[in-house]
This record gives C-alpha cells, sequence and structure tokens, in this order.
C-alpha cells in the first residue's frame, strides 16, 4: 500500500468521523459504556485473583499442640510434619509467641490480655505448616492427625481459599456475558452509525466503482473510521476507568477493614499493560467489525 494511498484512507476516516458528529458520539458513548463496564469486571477478576494468589502464598495449616506434650515430643512433631509429602515449611509459635501475635493484633487494645503472661497464658502453641500444593491439604491434615498423643486441634484456612476461587471463577462467567452483549450492542450501534456515512456517500460510492475502484478501496476509509472510534473510546474508558479506581482503591486500602485482613489491592499501574492491551484489542476490534458489516449491502457485486 503506497503511502500516497493511506494517508487517503486515515484523511477520509477522520473527515468522517468529525462530519457525522452525533453519530460519532452516539457510538463513542456506547463503547465507552461497554468498555468501563468490562473494565470494572476485569479489575475485579484481577483483584480477587490477587486476593487468592496472596491466601494461598500464605495459606497454611496450624497444627496445635497439647499443653501436657513434652518438648521432645513436640520437637518430633515438627520432624515428622516436614517429612509429610506436600509440606513446604513448618514454624513452630511459641505460647509466648502467640500472646504476643494476639497483642498486635488488639492494637490500642491489649490492656485486656494484661495477666496473661507467664504461668497465666492461656494460648497454646502450635506449628505452622504452609502447603507445595493447596490440593494436598487434606492429605496433609489426614496424616497428621494420626498424631493423636501430640495434636490438640488442626485450623485451616481452605474453605476462605475455595470461596475466593469461586467468587472469581463466577466473576469471569459474569464478565464475558456482560462483555459479549454489550460487544452486539457496540457493533449494532457503530454498523448503523457508519451506514448512515455510507448512505450519505452512496452515489460516489457508485461512481468509484463504474471507474473501477475495488472493494477494499472503497472500504477502507469506513474501516479506518470505525478504528479511530474504538480507539478514542478506548483512550476515555481508560482514563475514567483508571482515575475511579485510583480514587477508590486509595480510600479502600487505608480502611480498617482493608488493614484488619491484611490484605492490598492492585494498582492501576500493575494492571494498566493488560488493560491497555485488551481495550485497545477491544475497541479496534468492534470498530473494524461494525463498519465491514456496514458495508456489506453497498459493496455486493
Amino acid at each position: 500500500m503506497k503511502y500516497s494511498v493511506l494517508g487517503y484512507f486515515i484523511g477520509e476516516g477522520f473527515s468522517n468521523v468529525f462530519k457525522n458528529k452525533k453519530s460519532t458520539g452516539a457510538s463513542l458513548m456506547i463503547m465507552c459504556a461497554t468498555m468501563i463496564i468490562f473494565g470494572i469486571f476485569l479489575i475485579l477478576g484481577e483483584n480477587i485473583n490477587h486476593f487468592v494468589d496472596e491466601v494461598e502464598s500464605e495459606q497454611g495449616i496450624q497444627v496445635f499442640v497439647k499443653n501436657e506434650a513434652t518438648q521432645e515430643q513436640i520437637d518430633k512433631l515438627g520432624e515428622d510434619i516436614r517429612a509429610i509429602d506436600g509440606v513446604s515449611t513448618v514454624d513452630f509459635v511459641s505460647k509466648d509467641e502467640a500472646l504476643e501475635q494476639m497483642k498486635e493484633r488488639f492494637g490500642d487494645r491489649q490492656d485486656l490480655l494484661e495477666g496473661y503472661e507467664g504461668e497465666n497464658n492461656i494460648f497454646t502453641a502450635s506449628y505452622v505448616v504452609t502447603l507445595t500444593d493447596l490440593t494436598k491439604s487434606q492429605s496433609v491434615q489426614d496424616q497428621i492427625n494420626t498424631y493423636t498423643d501430640v495434636v490438640k486441634k488442626i485450623q485451616s484456612k481452605d474453605e476462605v481459599v475455595t470461596t475466593l476461587i469461586n467468587l472469581a471463577n463466577g466473576i469471569k462467567i459474569v464478565t464475558g456475558v456482560i462483555l459479549a452483549l454489550l460487544i452486539i450492542i457496540s457493533i449494532f450501534i457503530i454498523a448503523n452509525t457508519i451506514k448512515l456515512t455510507v448512505h450519505a456517500r452512496r452515489k460516489e460510492i457508485s461512481i468509484m466503482k463504474y471507474v473501477g475502484a475495488t472493494n477494499s478501496f472503497i472500504r477502507w476509509p469506513f474501516i479506518v473510521e470505525g478504528m479511530i472510534i474504538g480507539v478514542l473510546a478506548s483512550i476515555i474508558s481508560i482514563v475514567i476507568v483508571g482515575g475511579a479506581y485510583t480514587v477508590i482503591a486509595d480510600k479502600l486500602v487505608s480502611s480498617e477493614f482493608m488493614q484488619l485482613i491484611n490484605m492490598n489491592l492492585i494498582s492501576f499501574s500493575d494492571m494498566f499493560n493488560s488493560i491497555i492491551f485488551v481495550y485497545m484489542l477491544l475497541g479496534i476490534g468492534i470498530g473494524v467489525l461494525g463498519s465491514v458489516i456496514s458495508m456489506r449491502k453497498y459493496l455486493k457485486v
């Protein structure tokens, strides 16, 4: 494709966009709505996946030992747990360390735990066990439970991880369905928008065909028009979604709830590359498809 021809296509594409301001505006609004809604679900899904990864990385089985167990028995239990297939790390938490951890959780209300030091310590020593593979969690727990003479109880967060994974999968399904519906609507709107331009220029198109212009030569300016609308919608949507997410994320991160569960949100900058790629692909794809569909009637041989 020669430079002059490419310049003609781009120039005509921009010209069509500005000639039909109302139609272009309607297309932009629909596409922006599509991308913003999609962006909300995409960001939700990314953060839930991030939560799952964090919980999985910190996922552990806490094995509480009986108070009457001897130090020799406790040490032996630690060695036996380390030998179990699927165990990554084993860390011992003494009664005093358990008390200190609880004080940290209580924060300003540490005074409620006064009097529980030393012999009055009501907390139980334990082993915190992390796994190489969460699917082996139940198997590891079953083996640890065989040490009934030392093990008091086992505490696991399997339900938390399972809930988060199910929630992430649910959001992916909902996102896919909503995105499919919005894409169909967007393609329909853009196709009809470009049809107005094509209809207004039908005589010109007929003349171009009579003098030997190929379908591709006639079609490309309208495809460029659809691409321009798609790129503009992508940029606008990224600015809106990015700005809104940054403000909301800053408030959530500083909230007491997020500090209590010790979870962080993904920054928008960390997601920027993937979001801009998806948005540009989505915007240009919808624009091109809408343009091609709108031209079919007028380019029939």
